[in-house]
């Protein structure tokens, strides 16, 4: 039975960034929400709207992808978020 990875972005209002990956995006997303961890950098930043996510079935795909993002310029983070999402929706509105 294959697992689902998520490799995701999270932002706050002023638009700072979180690249994250995870085995289940929803209970991770809420993690960050209810700031299990106050001294994370999510919590301190209020960087709390899912506004990218991506996934694959290989955890170490998602571990590169992760690392080859975090690895971008800022510009083309954005870039990349704006081609999936234009208008900065959270996805995870509402879960």
């Amino acid at each position: 039975m294959s697992r689902t990875y998520f490799v995701y972005i999270l932002a706050n209002t002023s638009r700072e960034l979180y690249v994250g990956v995870t085995g289940n995006l929803a209970r991770r997303v809420s993690q960050h929400r209810t700031a299990q961890s106050p001294d994370a950098y999510t919590a301190k930043h209020d960087t709390l709207h899912l506004v990218y996510c991506e996934t694959t079935e290989d955890v170490l795909a998602a571990i590169q992808r992760e690392k080859q993002i975090k690895g971008w310029t800022r510009r083309r983070k954005l870039d990349l978020i704006e081609e999936m999402n234009p208008d900065w929706k959270d996805f995870a509105e509402g879960w």
